[in-house]
């Protein structure tokens, strides 16, 4: 567990091509089913001072007690998901760890670390830091609504149930 942003809740993979992806971690890994979210609930994105509306498709499932979160850049706007992919050659990779603070906390972090990218989805304010990791994973804090906690409460539970036949939800 972090002592400053309390513990690490999910991991997020940016990957080239997010179908493929699924299939990898659902039957090399064992891991699913995978809930694809709708992005187009993502608003006021800003990305190193710039106001961005990139586009990606997003996959969350859990391992336990960790999610994991799958991300494909589809289109070339400024986004640290594309520039993570071109900084790696186009191969997919851990791009970032998220913890979920309460509200008052999140105001306190965004407040004494360096904002590289923000924006909200669906209510859930989210936040990455430019200076807290330094070996190419950023650092995300999200100020989670009641509904994304139960959103996320689902995925989790259906973790538990999954048999692995069907990769998908």
């Amino acid at each position: 567990m972090s002592r400053i942003f309390g513990p690490i809740a999910q991991n997020g993979y940016v990957v080239p091509d997010l179908d493929a992806a699924i299939e990898h971690w659902a039957n090399k890994l064992g891991v699913g089913p995978w809930f694809e979210m709708d992005t187009s609930i993502f608003e006021e994105m800003v990305y190193r001072g710039e106001v961005t509306d990139m586009r990606v498709r997003i996959a969350l499932a859990n391992s336990g007690d960790l999610q994991i979160e799958l991300i494909e850049p589809i289109d070339e706007r400024p986004s640290p998901y594309r520039d993570f992919l071109q900084d790696n050659g186009g191969r997919g990779g851990l791009q970032h760890v998220s913890s979920w603070p309460t509200s008052q906390e999140f105001d306190t972090l965004i407040e004494t670390h360096r904002v590289a990218f923000s924006g909200r989805g669906g209510g859930t304010r989210f936040a990455y830091f430019a200076d807290v990791l330094d070996f190419g994973t950023m650092m995300e804090i999200a100020d989670l609504t009641r509904g994304t906690r139960a959103y996320f409460g689902e995925i989790k539970a259906a973790a538990v149930q999954w048999d692995g036949k069907s990769p998908r939800a």
